[in-house]
């Protein structure tokens, strides 16, 4: 298993961290359980976020009897420095710690920086300073937030969303963090469910020695996939290189990411999810995406206001109103028929 070094911070890590957005959605049992399972088969990094509602306190409840053997990695979406602190004391209370190894900016729409009037940067410098915090670190979705944080030289780390179906300008924002030694994490690592073949993404990622991806893990048997990489990591084979050749012609182009950050709608569309049922429904099993509940949110669509809330908060730049428009005709020809899958 390839080690990461992380920028500047001096973190080392195995090529391969865990990502504890999807914790939420379980019970505490069933978290505490998968997390120290990951813990044992050699994850060492982990991550949450303030906005995770209880992931934070679950990767507490785990770990916290071999605290100053793991990375704990949160973040704040907070607006001004007096409510980043006030998420920091509420962190550091939730995760049961002392102090949070990375601190991250949870992607702001600007790069923070001192004196910008935000109180931000001159929060996270304080935090840093009393020790509450090791090292200060970003998440982004647009590349030139991104690009500028990087080159600001106000932060160590960087969460970039990074995948096999990268563009030219996101392996350009790898670069850079390597060359200004920035620890770059990415998310996003299976393209929030429309890459299924996890050995390929991450024979992929082995590519750039200083990428730590951190996988979205809820299920025992997806924690069971990465944790056999860290005996047995996948290297590219001609098979793996097919598939990825195939998902690229497929998928590269307008589709949307499942950020998120387009919700939530003011016409009630699910559509982190309806604006990308069209390759949704034909990557995985389709049966889940035909129930009586499934057709009701994709028919939501038809109420779409237009107003151009979405299109205005996509970091992509994505005309999400025609995307779900496309989506829903697909879906009501699948429905009827029409179109095979």
């Amino acid at each position: 298993m390839n080690k990461v070094i992380l920028g500047k911070t001096g973190i080392v890590s195995p090529q391969n961290a865990f990502g504890a957005l999807p914790v939420q959605r379980v019970t505490e049992e069933e978290a505490v359980i998968l997390i120290r399972r990951a813990y044992e088969a050699g994850f060492t990094f982990f991550d949450t976020a303030r906005a995770y509602s209880d992931s934070e306190k679950k990767l507490g409840m785990a770990l916290g009897h071999v605290r100053d053997s793991i990375t704990i990695a949160t973040k704040t979406a907070a607006k001004n420095g007096e409510q980043l602190l006030r998420d920091l004391e509420t962190s550091l209370a939730t995760l049961g710690t002392d102090r949070i190894d990375i601190y991250q900016l949870h992607n702001p729409s600007f790069c923070p920086r001192p004196g910008d009037g935000t109180g931000l940067y001159e929060a996270l410098s304080e935090a840093k300073r009393s020790g509450k915090v090791l090292h200060i670190g970003i998440t982004a979705h647009r590349p030139d937030v991104a690009r500028e944080a990087v080159l600001s030289g106000l932060y160590e780390t960087l969460q970039f969303p990074f995948c096999y179906l990268a563009t030219e300008t996101d392996e350009e924002i790898v670069r850079l963090c390597a060359e200004h030694n920035v620890g770059f994490i990415a998310m996003k690592g299976l393209s929030g469910g429309l890459i299924t073949n996890s050995a390929a993404a991450f024979a992929w990622m082995t590519r750039f020695p200083n990428v730590l991806p951190i996988w979205g893990i809820q299920h025992g048997w997806e924690l069971e996939e990465f944790a056999s990489y860290m005996k047995t990591p996948p290297s590219m084979t001609e098979e793996l290189k097919a598939v990825i050749e195939k998902d690229r012609r497929e998928l590269i182009g307008n589709f949307c990411r499942a950020c998120g950050y387009c919700m939530p709608c003011p016409a009630g569309i699910e559509i982190n999810n309806c604006a990308r049922m069209s390759q949704l429904i034909r990557r995985s099993p389709s049966a889940q995406h035909l129930t009586p509940e499934a057709v009701e949110k994709m028919m939501q669509i038809e109420k779409c206001l237009s107003c151009g809330s979405c299109v205005a908060k996509c970091p992509y730049g994505l005309d999400t109103p025609s995307l779900l428009r496309a989506n829903l005709e697909d879906y009501k020809n699948i429905l009827s028929g029409k179109t095979k899958i």
